[in-house]
């Protein structure tokens, strides 16, 4: 947690100071996928391939994508036999998910809907067998905001149900860099990232959860350095 001390004459403390100073990326990520149809291509990512081999030996069904985008990934799921529920709030992002779905025969298996994941999420209690987050935990939410995720994430699952998430780390170059919103948030180019420690991923673990893996991996041109956690939910 960040150890700054509230500003002179600030009454708040640095979780609500770092809060009204942290951006609301929603307007830039629907004017982002409205510019740039498609950004991140067709290909699935590396932890999607990696994910759909593991809930398929876990014999699950179905898969609950938290921050879908345009849905490269969500369509990889779906082309390898799941159900898929997309969400992501970006608006413009998931109807270009659906129209790729409808285009490639797998508008049956993609369901969509808007989600602000620092709301409940909209599941009922034990529906979903899988949950999968691309980079969607590492953006500019605080501790706290990341702590009820994941427990959000524990209530939707059913018990054995996995979740496979990523992350930037704190050896991320970027780490350390750019504006300071506290609570290990940085800030560049008006893009905001949490960076985890591993006692973060290991305290996220703690209530419910068995943490099977944490894989390091490298992405993009920077290169980003992330994390690859699995964690199964214990009843």
């Amino acid at each position: 947690m960040s150890s700054h001390e509230p500003r002179s004459g600030d009454p708040a403390g640095p979780d609500q100071r770092d809060h009204r100073d942290r951006p609301d990326h929603r307007d830039h990520w629907q004017s982002t996928y409205t510019a740039h149809p498609g950004m991140y291509g067709d290909e699935p990512s590396a932890p999607a391939r990696y994910a759909a081999g593991l809930f398929q030996e876990a014999g699950a069904r179905d898969v609950l994508e938290l921050g879908a985008g345009h849905g490269r990934d969500a369509l990889h799921f779906a082309r390898t036999g799941f159900s898929v529920r997309a969400t992501d709030f970006s608006a413009a992002g998931l109807a270009q998910l659906r129209a790729a779905a409808e285009e490639r025969g797998l508008g049956d298996r993609i369901a969509t809907a808007v989600q602000d994941v620092r709301e409940p999420l909209a599941a009922a209690d034990g529906t979903a067998d899988a949950v999968f987050a691309h980079m969607l935990m590492c953006m500019a939410l605080s501790t706290a905001e990341i702590r009820t995720l994941t427990a959000e994430v524990h209530r939707v699952l059913r018990p054995g149900g996995r979740f496979v998430f990523t992350v930037r780390h704190t050896g991320d170059a970027h780490y350390g860099t750019g504006r300071d919103l506290g609570d290990d948030i940085h800030e560049h180019g008006g893009f905001a990232v949490h960076f985890f420690s591993r006692g973060l991923v290991e305290d996220l673990a703690a209530g419910g959860w068995r943490l099977d893996d944490v894989t390091a991996f490298e992405e993009g041109e920077l290169p980003r350095r992330l994390w690859r956690v699995t964690m199964t939910r214990v009843p």
